[in-house]
């Protein structure tokens, strides 16, 4: 299911998806709750970019996150598709069908 907390989630999942098919789905254990504040300010996105680029992550699908870190995307050029919820890979392959 879809964390309406994506910044905060304790479990990513992460898919590869051909097609507009799931070939394979990875759920990651990343206690983002827990870490979230702590550290520098920019420690929790630093965390996050690392855990985007080691999983080669092209595209993110969340309910919600935060205006910093849609910033941070943006920059990154990695396409976000937000507003999902719900089951986790229905909204994956959603998005994946997008334009």
């Amino acid at each position: 299911m879809i964390d309406p907390r994506w910044g905060r989630a304790d479990w990513v999942a992460v898919a590869d998806v051909v097609d507009g098919e799931i070939v394979t789905w990875q759920e990651v254990e990343v206690s983002w709750s827990r870490s979230h504040d702590e550290g520098a300010p920019g420690s929790h996105h630093a965390r996050v970019v690392k855990f985007l680029r080691d999983h080669h992550v092209e595209a993110l699908v969340a309910n919600h996150i935060g205006d910093g870190m849609v910033r941070m995307f943006d920059t990154m050029g990695l396409p976000t598709y937000l507003g999902a919820a719900g089951d986790a890979r229905a909204a994956v392959q959603a998005a994946s069908l997008e334009p």
